[in-house]
């Protein structure tokens, strides 16, 4: 990239209302701080219809067997292997379901690897390592929309037919050219020009919670608003998982209230393995587990669908 692209950019120009920060209160900083971030879900609900068309996309294609892939350099590509990382155990879900992929490879994480980021053939050969194909959807995340790593990979999987989902935070964008479906924040200069961590980081750490969470409740990986595919691993998530249970079976009552008291719910839970949608079934049907599992399995996994009929 070019001295003259990067001053064009929103997210790298100078913020007249950050000036004198360094003159500030450290009151006056955070107040300050906070005025900007409060933009930042005003650009994000701009972007509302895109994020949505993603979203179906998304789901679509992982009905038929494909995965959601993140990849990005720097902070966007840190905050992508983030979400990928929360979907097991949020939602009972493969870890090579969810993937992020990073300039640099998993070093990045922790220290810089910036030129990694500059070399658009390495954002191809990542995805093609992890044999990318075309029910896959890959999602490129790059505050500028510019950076090299990322609008290669986006190419590339356009290129095989996997949807290519493109995050920038600044309009217009040059990844949009590569992108299937382009979502643009423009949340203008940073708090600290150039520091992208911020505002940016923000805004795509947003629309990554729309991303795969609403893939997910399209997966049918939601009841409600309840995460009945989480893996109970430790005692906390088991607890969790036993509220989880005894609010399921009977939401229409006070949320506090249950059908079931702690001590059903985990008998339920361990003849269910402690599969929470599993025991929900049960609990709602009055059949066995492995009944349970077949009505499920006959449903795509949407309990909706099987305690509704």
């Amino acid at each position: 990239m070019q001295p003259n692209e990067i001053t064009s950019l929103t997210t790298e120009s100078i913020n007249p209302a950050t000036r004198d920060l360094d003159r500030l209160t450290t009151l006056e900083l955070v107040t300050v701080i906070n005025r900007q971030d409060a933009g930042v879900a005003q650009a994000v609900a701009k972007a509302l219809p895109e994020i949505a068309a993603a979203i179906d996309g998304a789901a679509e294609r992982m009905h038929r067997g494909g995965r959601l892939i993140y990849t990005g350099a720097g902070t966007s590509g840190r905050l992508g292997v983030l979400d990928a990382s929360e979907c097991p155990p949020t939602f009972g879900v493969s870890p090579d379901l969810v993937v992020g992929l990073m300039a640099g490879g998993d070093v990045a994480l922790r220290s810089s690897v910036e030129e990694a980021e500059d070399q658009p053939e390495l954002g191809q050969a990542d995805l093609q390592a992890i044999g990318l194909t075309a029910t896959d959807t890959v999602v490129g995340l790059t505050a500028s929309g510019r950076t090299p790593y990322v609008l290669g990979g986006l190419n590339y999987a356009r290129s095989i037919g996997a949807l290519a989902v493109g995050v920038a935070c600044n309009r217009p964008a040059a990844l949009s050219a590569v992108a299937d479906i382009a979502i643009l924040l423009p949340v203008g200069p940073e708090v600290l020009s150039g520091s992208t961590r911020l505002k940016s980081g923000t805004a795509q750490k947003m629309v990554l919670n729309m991303l795969s969470t609403g893939i997910m409740v399209r997966l049918g990986k939601t009841y409600g608003n309840l995460m009945i595919d989480l893996r109970p691993s430790n005692a906390k998530l088991r607890v969790r998982a036993t509220r989880l249970l005894q609010r399921a079976v009977a939401p229409e009552v006070n949320q506090s209230a249950s059908g079931l008291d702690e001590a059903q719910a985990q008998t339920l839970l361990e003849a269910a393995g402690w599969e929470v949608k599993t025991a929900l079934v049960m609990a709602r049907l009055g059949c066995p587990a492995a009944e349970a599992r077949r009505r499920l399995a006959e449903a795509d996994g949407f309990v909706r669908r099987v305690v509704e009929g």
